[in-house]
């Protein structure tokens, strides 16, 4: 009798500890609780699918929003929609434990309406290289997948200190960098924003990074008078960065300090953001050297 309540009394704690609740703060300080692990799991952005994979949650997503390309297994999952345009019916009806959100904008008035209907909702919303690795953390204490998360968020800490040391003498005398994430309306980013973070490790300094609205619409008058180094865009070429050659007055464009990044590593605050980072740092010391 006593052999057999030792064989059951170890196997009583591994059950109890697969359902013990987990909690974290999301991105809005806001507490989340689960009873148990999420087992399905919904991602309404791009960068925050990438994240859920990195942090080890695959088997528990059950659906993603519109552009989760990445990785290619996301591909495969089904799409509810996006902030601008989700499919709710369908989202409830695949019955999601935890739905993660871009937690700005329109994502906001998104959370409100899940919340209504009484849905978990993780806020996420990483503005600087740290957010981005508590976010792996996070995520995964949520999906059950701790150590995987901390061991994507370490590998993520030991890559960005190594470019954080490759490129610390350059922050010593930043150039001027104009981002531009579309020409018409001609809009770009503040300082609040992870881009401008790549910026900063770089050795740039974001010409409008003062402005108040994350992504502000400016005058091309205003990028004139600013007068940046070099001009940088989100996308596979420059050719969105072809009529500032004809202003003989702009320094980027008479010296050719016109540069894409890929996108979606720069704009994501996902893992791939320091992808982005790399690039973004390469062409930066390009135009330095210049």
């Amino acid at each position: 009798m006593l052999i057999g309540s030792i064989c059951i009394l170890p196997a009583l704690l591994v059950s109890a500890s697969s359902v013990a609740a987990v909690s974290v703060k999301d991105d809005a300080q806001r507490t989340i609780t689960l009873d148990k692990p999420a087992q399905r799991i919904i991602s309404l952005a791009p960068h925050a699918t990438e994240l859920l994979f990195a942090a080890g949650a695959a088997k528990s997503i059950v659906a993603v929003s519109d552009y989760s390309d990445f990785p290619a297994a996301a591909k495969a999952l089904p799409s509810v929609g996006n902030v601008f345009a989700l499919d709710l019916e369908k989202l409830l009806a695949l019955k999601p434990d935890l739905v993660v959100v871009w937690g700005t904008g329109s994502g906001k008035l998104l959370v409100n309406k899940l919340r209504d209907n009484h849905i978990t909702v993780f806020e996420s919303e990483p503005r600087d290289y740290e957010m981005v690795t508590t976010t792996l953390e996070r995520l995964a204490i949520l999906a059950g997948t701790p150590a995987a998360g901390k061991a994507a968020a370490e590998q993520f800490r030991l890559r960005l200190a190594n470019l954080q040391k490759q490129y610390q003498s350059a922050r010593d005398k930043p150039i001027s960098v104009f981002y531009q994430v579309n020409r018409k309306p001609l809009m770009t980013l503040n300082d609040t924003h992870m881009v401008s973070a790549a910026i900063r490790l770089c050795g740039g300094k974001n010409v409008f990074g003062a402005l108040k609205e994350i992504s502000p619409t400016v005058s091309v008058e205003a990028l004139l008078a600013a007068n940046p180094d070099a001009i940088i865009t989100g996308g596979s070429n420059t050719d969105s960065l072809n009529e500032w050659r004809q202003f003989s007055v702009l320094t980027a464009a008479k010296k050719n300090h016109l540069y894409a990044v890929n996108g979606d590593w720069l704009n994501r605050a996902g893992p791939r953001i320091l992808d982005g980072t790399e690039a973004l740092c390469k062409q930066i010391a390009a135009a330095r050297e210049k």
